[in-house]
């Protein structure tokens, strides 16, 4: 079975997580996969409908393709698989009003002419359900060979952090008073910000960690607590909390705002803490700040959670399997 598949970007998470780092496991399971990035030209355009010839199933990832574009492929009988790890179908978290006609009809539209839709999240499962029939559901997974488990010593400073983009940094400067709380109140407290584009604070010690994936898990190894604010909107109900899942994937404890599948990775008081008000982040942060038992009590049952379900070991067999039916 030939299955091409059409990303974002290859240097983009939401690409290599949900579809580069399942190849191997699909060629393993009789897949031929052929991988095409989104087209900027028309020459590009031609170059897809060349590979389509011979291809069984167009995957598409996130982003929907044109009215033309999919008549033509069901015209010449091509199955179509579409998976979405956002809120497609709303406005994100800046704007003031978080519905849009326009988004609702291309992503409706898009399902209309898809065999397949797999949603990163019940929620969004849930919007997709509204306009079609076989929806799955498939967590972003981490790869349980190269997120080793982080070992737990003894250490002067505890160290808080994020890894991120510089779209979503917004999240921890909507909480800065709470970083800068924690600062004052812990001198031994520093802050780590992962990302390519960083925040300013003046009350706790910031680290600032350039993002790259051949470091991000050696990075990730130097937090002891790792947090995840969003805001309480329709954007963030379709956040697949895959910064959680790297957190507990090395064994570090969570503090999340419960939204989205945050709701289901995170396990309130068991491997990590929900917190909303700015009291209840203060309040949750400080527990694992002055228990360093706990911290490594949570992430130890965090990782046990990860490797049961959020590896793309436990998730390959199931996109196969998903795959394969539609041949």
């Amino acid at each position: 079975m030939r299955v091409v598949f059409l990303i974002q970007g290859r240097q983009v998470a939401a690409s290599r997580y949900r579809v580069l780092q399942y190849l191997p496991f699909l060629e393993a399971g009789g897949i031929e996969p052929v991988v095409f990035e989104f087209p900027r030209s028309l020459g590009a355009w031609l170059s897809l409908y060349g590979q389509l010839r011979t291809a069984d199933i167009l995957f598409v990832q996130r982003k929907r393709l044109p009215l033309s574009a999919l008549a033509l492929l069901k015209g010449r009988g091509k199955r179509i698989i579409y998976d979405f790890d956002d809120a497609v179908m709303f406005k994100d978290s800046l704007s003031e009003k978080p519905f849009s006609l326009r988004r609702r009809m291309s992503f409706q539209r898009m399902l209309r002419f898809s065999d397949l839709v797999i949603a990163g999240n019940r929620f969004l499962k849930g919007e997709a359900q509204k306009y079609h029939g076989n929806v799955q559901v498939l967590p972003t997974p981490i790869d349980a060979d190269r997120y080793r488990a982080k070992e737990y010593r003894e250490t002067k400073t505890v160290n808080i952090g994020w890894i991120g983009s510089s779209s979503t940094i917004r999240y921890m400067e909507s909480h800065k008073n709470v970083w800068e709380a924690l600062g004052r109140k812990y001198p031994h407290v520093t802050l780590t910000i992962i990302c390519d584009t960083f925040m300013e604070t003046t009350m706790i010690p910031l680290r600032k960690v350039r993002w790259s994936y051949d470091t991000e898990i050696d990075d990730l190894h130097h937090l002891d607590i790792g947090v995840m604010p969003l805001f309480m909107d329709l954007w963030s109900e379709g956040k697949c909390g895959f910064k959680i899942i790297q957190y507990l994937g090395v064994g570090i404890p969570a503090v999340c705002t419960p939204v989205g599948i945050n709701r289901d990775v995170v396990d309130d008081g068991a491997n990590g803490f929900w917190a909303v008000k700015h009291e209840e982040w203060l309040e949750k942060l400080s527990r694992l700040i002055e228990d360093p038992d706990l911290r490594m009590k949570m992430g130890r049952a965090g990782r046990e959670k990860i490797m049961q379900h959020y590896t793309v070991q436990k998730c390959a067999p199931l996109l196969t399997e998903w795959i394969k039916s539609l041949g």
